[in-house]
Protein backbone atom coordinates (compact mmCIF):
# COMPACT_ATOMS: atom_id res chain seq x y z
CA UNK A 1 0.00 0.00 0.00
CA UNK A 2 1.93 3.40 -1.01
CA UNK A 3 1.43 6.23 1.36
CA UNK A 4 -1.23 7.99 -0.10
CA UNK A 5 -3.23 4.84 -0.72
CA UNK A 6 -2.81 4.63 3.65
CA UNK A 7 -3.47 8.59 3.88
CA UNK A 8 -6.80 8.11 1.61
CA UNK A 9 -7.91 4.96 4.35
CA UNK A 10 -6.90 7.35 7.04
CA UNK A 11 -8.93 10.41 5.53
CA UNK A 12 -12.10 8.42 4.69
CA UNK A 13 -12.51 7.22 8.39
CA UNK A 14 -12.05 10.95 9.53
CA UNK A 15 -14.73 12.07 7.20
CA UNK A 16 -17.12 9.23 8.20
CA UNK A 17 -16.69 10.34 11.97
CA UNK A 18 -17.48 13.89 10.40
CA UNK A 19 -20.85 12.48 9.01
CA UNK A 20 -22.05 10.14 11.77
CA UNK A 21 -21.41 13.47 13.89
CA UNK A 22 -18.58 11.84 16.13
CA UNK A 23 -17.01 15.32 16.91
CA UNK A 24 -14.88 13.29 20.04
CA UNK A 25 -13.61 10.99 17.39
CA UNK A 26 -12.92 13.51 14.98
CA UNK A 27 -10.96 15.92 16.66
CA UNK A 28 -8.87 12.91 18.10
CA UNK A 29 -7.53 12.67 14.96
CA UNK A 30 -6.19 16.66 14.92
CA UNK A 31 -3.01 17.69 16.28
CA UNK A 32 -3.89 18.36 19.52
CA UNK A 33 -2.03 21.74 20.15
CA UNK A 34 -3.89 23.22 16.94
CA UNK A 35 -7.14 22.93 18.86
CA UNK A 36 -8.97 25.67 18.63
CA UNK A 37 -6.99 27.69 16.72
CA UNK A 38 -7.32 25.38 13.73
CA UNK A 39 -11.06 25.96 13.57
CA UNK A 40 -11.10 29.87 14.10
CA UNK A 41 -12.72 31.65 10.63
CA UNK A 42 -13.63 28.03 9.40
CA UNK A 43 -16.70 27.10 8.09
CA UNK A 44 -17.03 22.75 9.37
CA UNK A 45 -20.54 20.99 9.26
CA UNK A 46 -22.24 21.71 13.16
CA UNK A 47 -25.00 19.32 12.89
CA UNK A 48 -26.54 16.96 10.67
CA UNK A 49 -24.81 15.46 7.31
CA UNK A 50 -27.38 14.94 4.42
CA UNK A 51 -24.90 13.94 2.05
CA UNK A 52 -20.76 14.42 1.27
CA UNK A 53 -18.66 13.56 -1.24
CA UNK A 54 -14.62 13.91 -1.31
CA UNK A 55 -13.26 15.41 -4.40
CA UNK A 56 -9.51 15.01 -3.44
CA UNK A 57 -6.71 13.65 -1.69
CA UNK A 58 -3.35 14.34 -2.62
CA UNK A 59 -0.15 14.54 -1.00
CA UNK A 60 2.03 18.23 -0.47
CA UNK A 61 5.59 17.77 0.01
CA UNK A 62 5.61 16.07 3.24
CA UNK A 63 2.14 16.69 4.28
CA UNK A 64 -1.13 15.29 2.73
CA UNK A 65 -4.47 17.36 2.08
CA UNK A 66 -7.65 16.14 1.86
CA UNK A 67 -11.17 18.08 0.56
CA UNK A 68 -14.81 17.46 1.58
CA UNK A 69 -18.00 18.62 0.39
CA UNK A 70 -20.31 18.27 3.42
CA UNK A 71 -24.31 19.44 2.32
CA UNK A 72 -25.48 19.86 5.69
CA UNK A 73 -28.70 22.33 6.33
CA UNK A 74 -29.36 22.75 2.71
CA UNK A 75 -25.94 24.14 1.78
CA UNK A 76 -22.66 23.00 1.04
CA UNK A 77 -19.76 23.11 2.84
CA UNK A 78 -15.98 23.05 1.08
CA UNK A 79 -13.53 21.67 3.84
CA UNK A 80 -9.83 21.14 3.06
CA UNK A 81 -7.36 19.61 5.85
CA UNK A 82 -4.00 19.32 5.67
CA UNK A 83 -2.26 16.00 7.29
CA UNK A 84 1.15 16.21 9.14
CA UNK A 85 2.44 12.97 10.21
CA UNK A 86 3.06 12.45 14.07
CA UNK A 87 4.68 9.49 15.57
CA UNK A 88 3.59 7.09 12.51
CA UNK A 89 0.55 8.50 12.06
CA UNK A 90 -1.70 11.33 9.81
CA UNK A 91 -3.11 13.88 12.38
CA UNK A 92 -5.10 16.94 10.46
CA UNK A 93 -3.39 20.09 11.31
CA UNK A 94 -5.30 23.10 9.69
CA UNK A 95 -8.37 23.44 8.32
CA UNK A 96 -9.44 25.69 5.53
CA UNK A 97 -12.85 26.66 3.56
CA UNK A 98 -12.57 25.85 -0.84
CA UNK A 99 -15.95 26.57 -3.18
CA UNK A 100 -17.05 24.03 -4.06
CA UNK A 101 -17.39 23.04 -7.64
CA UNK A 102 -21.38 23.19 -7.82
CA UNK A 103 -20.82 26.57 -6.08
CA UNK A 104 -18.83 28.40 -9.18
Amino acid sequence: MSELDDFRARYEQHVGHVVEGDMKAAVAEMIQENIPAVFDGVDVPRGAVDAHRIVGVRADGDRMIGETVYTTEGREIGLRSIWERRDGNWFAGGLENFVPESAR
